[in-house]
């Protein structure tokens, strides 16, 4: 998904339980995942068109499942189990997270179950959903092409489930024996919950490494005050022969700092009250709308696709769309046939409304050569990298200029940060995993497509491309600024406060205050669910079978989906399929779970689990459902009489930032290095997301990475080499020194030769740079550049150095270039000894996480407080952990102190 448009979580939400409403009237939260019907001859991009929003849906109308909660009864004995009346639940005096660890789940990432395409036959009221689609993510692996067309893969042969003796006491919720029910075909999926996973951010996998700010609570805060005071007075340093120019730039700095500063200063969560509904979000509300993109801009004369070897000469409307094809022939898209059919077929329709120029009728796929397209659009590429450091700023100013107005917006009289304010530009939606829409055109959205939220009193602001607004509504409930309906899965696309905002911070904290609150009621959900393993009702006896799963496996609830979405399921819509059993008391889960993830689990459960599903999958083929009798809005209204708003996201929430707290409090090596420190954070992250299954496949950059590393570990054994030969030339006692006369290892004469080699290859490589950009810099300032006789001396030294490396190999003995008294050098060897072991560690620790998803459960599932007193109380940086987006994120939990827990 484009970084510009973020899918939000169902946090901004009302902790009450609410029924399910219809598409659009959720509070405010974009459905991402969303099935409304795609108009399939909607019109493509014209000015005389008609907008988006005009398009009808079809809403899918509300099943209301059966609400009787039948009177539990007490529970029966059975036979199978010696222990099956004792509870899950753990001692009262210290709360536990049941999730049971996963630890062959990593070898199982993106690769297909084999279980994963066969459609799902469904007759359960659906309310939540934690699956979704996202436009922009990477596809998972194309099917293998012949001729230009995808193998259709074959059916996986159902495997008859093994039958076996059930209890003839299991009554159905009238109380009477019923068959297995075979669900009916599937249809479209209601309004889901979108979860929050799909929040993403750009660099959450890239640590800041700023100086440690972990200092406690009570200072920072006076500090913060401090400081805010002293920048009204404190002037910058000048320095000496300061341009006009300079001056002007670092008042501008300077002024920009200080508004920073200011806005940071309205802490809510010290204002806040606690018992606050949630109904209304603010009083007074002003922005400038949303930024369109530019209109599509025609390409040169020459540019042309082809058709049978013959130039087409396409309007602008058609040529926007097959430019959008080939600047993606070299990527695995191009060679999925669902995509290239999907992008055909909506091509045809555009090239019926605006057909090619020069009269050439385009019928075939194949015949179709988007090459000249995709050369130029590379060329063009080429031009931007070999810009100027200079013209490339000059590009981003303007940029930065135009968009300026509409990254922020007043609320309450605070000036607040807008998150996704660009509207999504044209393209062909990608979807994740098997999504059937694959490849199909997403429309250009125009003014008529949007809806604009702001307060009453406020100015409407004025679109930045021609058109009038949908609609002006003045919603003080909701969070959104504006929204407005994508074509492809008629989903509603939401703009909403950056994640640093007093509002989305709000949310967050409320979402982790609400998992905490759960461990006050989580013994009595849990004893209650336990004791209903053996309810003679199927309703109840499933239904705790589900939350079993939920609690211990920490599964996602789980919604059906339509024919037009990709085949993957939660806990509530298991298929027989997606459960085998493995006597005594094994189950293996084998489905594809959200994003087309594939989740593997070998697990032992009790044994009236076991016994439960073996009943529940009686008498039914590998595609019926395997709870039946229930769905996920009768399992959170189930759930939700326990405590308000708890849902079984909460306990995703809950089990997993229990869990890592427990990890991080049993595996943090108390006198370890902080890069030991690290490890075992990273580990128990690592813990936690193997747990929610955030998996992914291994990055197509990590071996280079890897091999990167690799060769810095061999820069930093040859530097120790360098200094212990520097010792023998000084005194050749040194070498009778145990920590000395040892060689490095991984550093014969071959590898000694290859990596000199290497580093005389990035002298002159860095040597060449820096010469051509002080002559930039020198032009810029109108003086002469360097003659070129300045870079060729600095090459000569380069050879001449590389040359007296080449004649100490084998020698034992290496003069440094500024002499340095034994001691020094003694020291600096220490200090690479310590480097080495770090880069050791942190080579370890890339590769044990290269197919787990670490930001996920970081961002959406860890209670963040957990990080920053663990930081505190091992006197770790937190930038070390949090990128700037995560700081900027969660600026309520930096001031708790160190003996903070979840």
């Amino acid at each position: 998904m484009s970084g510009d448009v973020s899918m939000h979580s169902d946090d901004d939400a009302p902790l009450a339980t609410k029924p399910s409403t219809p598409r659009g009237a959720q509070n405010g939260y974009a459905r991402q995942n969303g099935n409304g019907r795609v108009v399939s001859d909607s019109p493509m991009s014209d000015d005389d068109d008609m907008p988006l929003s005009q398009a009808t849906r079809t809403k899918s109308e509300p099943m209301t499942p059966d609400a009787r909660l039948l009177k539990r009864k007490k529970a029966i004995v059975s036979d199978s189990s010696s222990e099956d009346d004792k509870p899950l639940a753990s001692s009262p005096a210290k709360v536990k997270s049941a999730a049971i660890p996963m630890p062959g789940a990593v070898a199982s990432t993106t690769t297909k179950a084999s279980n994963g395409k066969r459609p799902a036959k469904s007759s359960k009221s659906v309310v939540g959903s934690d699956d979704s689609d996202d436009d922009d993510a990477p596809l998972a692996k194309p099917k293998a092409v012949v001729n230009g067309k995808a193998k259709a893969k074959g059916r996986p042969p159902k495997k008859r489930v093994k039958q076996e003796e059930s209890e003839p006491d299991i009554e159905s919720e009238d109380g009477t024996p019923q068959p297995a029910k075979k669900a009916p075909a599937r249809g479209k999926r209601k309004v889901e919950e979108s979860d929050a996973d799909d929040e993403s951010f750009s660099d959450d996998d890239k640590p800041l490494t700023k100086k440690r700010t972990t200092k406690p609570a009570a200072a920072k805060q006076s500090k913060a005050k401090a400081k805010a005071e002293a920048s009204k007075d404190v002037k910058p340093k000048k320095r000496a022969a300061k341009k006009e120019e300079d001056s002007e730039d670092a008042k501008k700095a300077a002024k920009k700092k200080k508004e920073e500063e200011e806005e940071e200063t309205y802490k809510w969560w010290e204002q806040q009250n606690a018992d606050r509904d949630g109904s209304v979000k603010w009083t007074t509300l002003e922005h400038n709308g949303v930024y369109f993109p530019p209109p599509y801009e025609p390409l040169p004369k020459h540019v042309k696709m082809k058709y049978n070897g013959e130039p087409v000469d396409l309007p602008p409307e058609s040529e926007e769309v097959a430019g959008f094809y080939a600047a993606m022939i070299e990527t695995p898209h191009a060679q999925d046939a669902v995509f290239n059919k999907n992008f055909f077929d909506d091509f045809l329709k555009v090239l019926k409304k605006s057909p090619p120029r020069n009269g050439i009728k385009i019928t075939k796929f194949e015949l179709c050569d988007f090459r000249p397209m995709y050369e130029y659009f590379e060329s063009e590429k080429e031009k931007k990298k070999a810009m100027t450091t200079a013209e490339k700023k000059a590009a981003k100013a303007a940029k930065d200029e135009l968009e300026a107005p509409y990254t922020y917006c007043i609320l309450d009289g605070r000036k607040e940060k807008v998150g996704n304010f660009r509207v999504e530009p044209p393209g062909l939606f990608r979807g994740r995993g098997d999504h059937p829409k694959k490849g199909a055109l997403k429309l250009r959205v125009r003014p008529e497509d949007i809806t604009i939220n702001i307060g009453k009193d406020a100015p409407v602001p004025k679109p930045n491309v021609p058109g009038k607004w949908k609609e002006v509504v003045h919603d003080n409930t909701v969070t959104w600024l504006a929204n407005w309906v994508e074509n492809v899965n008629g989903n509603y696309k939401y703009v909403f406060l950056a994640a640093g905002s007093s509002i989305k911070g709000q949310s967050d904290m409320m979402k982790f205050e609400k998992a905490r609150e759960l461990k006050k009621h989580v013994d009595t959900i849990r004893a209650d669910y336990n004791r209903d393993l053996w309810n003679k009702q199927m309703m109840e006896r499933q239904r705790a079978t589900a939350m079993y799963f939920i609690d211990k496996l920490a599964l996602r609830a789980g919604n059906e989906k339509g024919d037009d979405e990709a085949d993957t399921v939660g806990c509530c819509s298991l298929r027989c399929e997606h459960v085998t059993l493995l006597p005594p008391n094994k189950l293996v889960f084998d489905f594809l779970g959200k994003d087309s993830i594939r989740y593997y689990n070998e697990v032992q459960v009790d044994d009236q689990v076991y016994k439960n599903i073996r009943i529940f999958k009686d008498n039914k083929d590998d595609d019926d459902e395997l709870f039946d009798r229930v769905n996920t809005g009768a399992l959170n209204r189930h759930l939700a009489s326990y405590m308000k708003g708890l849902t079984a996201k909460v306990f995703r929430t809950f089990n997993a930032s229990l869990t890592f707290q427990d990890l991080l409090d049993r595996g943090t090596p108390e006198k370890g290095t902080t890069q030991e420190k690290l490890n075992a954070y990273n580990h128990a992250n690592r813990m936690v997301a193997i747990l929610c299954n955030h998996q992914r496949a291994v990055p197509k950059s990590h071996e280079q990475s890897m091999t990167k590393m690799r060769e810095k570990l061999r820069g930093l054994k040859y530097e120790r080499m360098k200094l212990r030969h520097a010792l023998f030339a000084i005194d050749s006692k040194f070498k009778k020194k145990k920590k000395y006369a040892e060689p490095e290892s991984d550093l014969d004469d071959d590898a000694i030769e290859q990596h000199e080699e290497q580093m005389k290859a990035k002298d002159i490589e860095k040597a060449e740079k820096k010469f051509q950009k002080d002559n930039e810099k020198l032009e810029a300032d109108g003086k002469k550049p360097q003659d070129a006789s300045v870079l060729k001396e600095k090459l000569k030294e380069i050879e001449a150095e590389y040359k007296k490396l080449k004649k100490e190999r084998g020698t034992d003995k290496h003069t440094l270039k500024k002499e340095r008294p034994t001691e020094k050098i003694e020291e600096a060897i220490e200090k690479l000894d310590d480097k080495i072991k770090t880069f050791k560690l942190q080579m370890e620790d890339r590769e044990a996480g290269k197919e787990v998803a670490l930001s996920t459960s970081k961002i959406n599932y860890l209670d963040p407080r957990i990080t920053v007193a663990w930081c505190k109380t091992h006197d770790v940086p937190v930038e070390k952990l949090f990128s700037k987006t995560l700081i900027t994120k969660f600026p309520w939990a930096m001031e708790v102190d160190s003996d903070w827990k979840f």
